[in-house]
């Protein structure tokens, strides 16, 4: 649940500073994939966890699960900006997902030590 916090947090400050330095029209696709970008962390550390205590094949197939997690938000990206792409433009698009999915991404690696 903190990753949940946290990453809903990130996704606040990144439509913000979206909105003040883009424009009111680019906070919704921020805000739509900053939080698929903490739903899709918040699944790929829960695979990494419930394989910390097996054996290393297996934690690092749960390792490998939850960055295909990520790589089909990135497909999802793409789909939003080619089928949607005056509501989903590309760049702030693509800030609300990577601009969250990277600082989680950090928080995982307390999980390692």
């Amino acid at each position: 649940m903190k990753d949940l916090g946290i990453g809903l947090g990130i996704t606040a400050v990144v439509a913000g500073l979206l909105w003040f330095l883009w424009s009111p029209s680019v906070v919704l696709p921020a805000v739509a994939f900053g939080i698929l970008a903490t739903l899709i962390h918040v699944a790929a550390v829960a695979l990494l966890k419930s394989g910390l205590k097996r054996p290393f094949g297996i934690l690092m197939w749960r390792w490998v699960m939850g960055m295909g997690l990520r790589l089909a938000g990135v497909a999802l990206f793409a789909v939003a900006v080619y089928a949607a792409g005056d509501t989903f433009p590309a760049i702030p698009t693509a800030i609300g997902y990577v601009g969250v999915l990277l600082p989680l991404m950090w928080t995982e690696m307390r999980l390692i030590r």
